[in-house]
């Protein structure tokens, strides 16, 4: 089987294998939320309510039916894209929950991606590229650092130093509440302040968004850099970049255009599960600075058992995720002639 038949054998079973992650994501999201302790009805009631009560709002929210009842109306409810209606937020629909947090979160993972990459090649590079120096040490203790430093911590630590007590940056919250946010056009307010050209919304919103985004980003961005500077080392001993040498081609262009472009083949493998990490990162980002995004929001939902609203939430967040690591996966197939299906 030729290399392009090959490919689109694999993009096809890859798409048809996406439904049953998905399956398998919604079923321990819906099982776990019930194994979970706690009542819904008690956290929306409160506990001074009679138990008849209480018992008919069970009956009004389908809490009392069989739980493979249950299971078999929610993907009855997903099939039509209906994720259902917030227990908490006076019958607001989820989807409109999402619509109103998620630009938010975009935003956040969109620039603490971006720090990530670029923090994460750049230091792998350096390390690389300088091996057994102290540029080299340093970027492995950087790697490991970053890598098992507590997300929630660094981020109490940060905000601790720059917000409270150097006072360089905000320490919660997208914009100053005092002043009108950006017209509403994407969502993003960076985006938005530039569409509407006021520069000092867009300034504001990025002194904002630095603190949250620089903690999230240089956390994540261990994981880059030790992938690039593993498959940098190696890539660096391989033949062709020996030949290169010999032809007397200078050393910082056989590292950018012959070495690097081949060691940076793995990091595309790694976005994809670098995204999943980037969600889970966001929840304790977001609760931490106070971030009014989609995964603080689902803090909020679990604490409050707001059953529908977390279901609803993760379910769209699996959908992100396996559609990234389906992309990410294709993309990587056509990058890298070397994969064989």
């Amino acid at each position: 089987m030729s290399r392009s038949k090959a490919l689109q054998y694999y993009i096809v079973s890859r798409l048809l294998f996406a439904p049953l992650q998905l399956l398998t994501i919604i079923t321990i999201v819906f099982l776990l939320l019930r194994a979970t302790p706690g009542d819904p009805v008690d956290a929306i009631l409160g506990g001074r309510a009679s138990e008849s009560v209480k018992e008919q709002y069970r009956e009004q929210l389908g809490l009392n039916r069989p739980l493979f009842i249950q299971y078999l109306n929610y993907l009855g409810d997903l099939l039509h894209f209906d994720l259902g209606t917030s227990l908490t937020s006076r019958g607001q629909h989820v989807w409109n929950i999402i619509g109103q947090y998620f630009p938010a979160t975009v935003e956040l993972a969109v620039f603490s991606m971006a720090v990530a990459l670029v923090v994460g090649i750049l230091v792998g590079t350096l390390s690389a590229s300088r091996p057994g120096t102290s540029f080299d040490i340093g970027g492995r203790l950087f790697g490991i650092i970053t890598y098992a430093l507590p997300m929630f911590w660094a981020g109490m630590l940060l905000q601790l130093i720059f917000s409270v007590q150097l006072g360089w940056f905000p320490n919660s919250n997208r914009f100053p509440p005092n002043l009108p946010p950006p017209p509403t056009f994407t969502g993003l307010y960076t985006v938005d302040s530039l569409l509407s050209g006021n520069l000092t919304q867009f300034f504001t919103s990025l002194h904002h968004l630095a603190l949250p985004c620089l903690t999230l980003g240089i956390l994540l961005s261990g994981i880059f850099e030790r992938i690039v500077r593993v498959n940098l080392k190696q890539t660096l001993r391989s033949d062709y970049v020996e030949a290169a040498r010999a032809r007397g081609i200078a050393e910082n262009k056989i590292l950018v255009s012959h070495a690097l472009k081949n060691a940076l083949i793995p990091v595309i493998t790694v976005l994809g599960l670098t995204f999943a990490s980037l969600l889970g990162g966001a929840i304790l980002t977001e609760v931490t600075f106070s971030w009014p995004g989609l995964a603080n929001r689902l803090y909020q939902a679990i604490s409050d058992r707001d059953y529908p609203t977390v279901q609803g939430v993760l379910v769209f967040f699996g959908a992100i995720v396996v559609s990234a690591s389906i992309l990410i996966d294709i993309l990587n197939a056509y990058v890298d002639p070397r994969i064989r299906y």
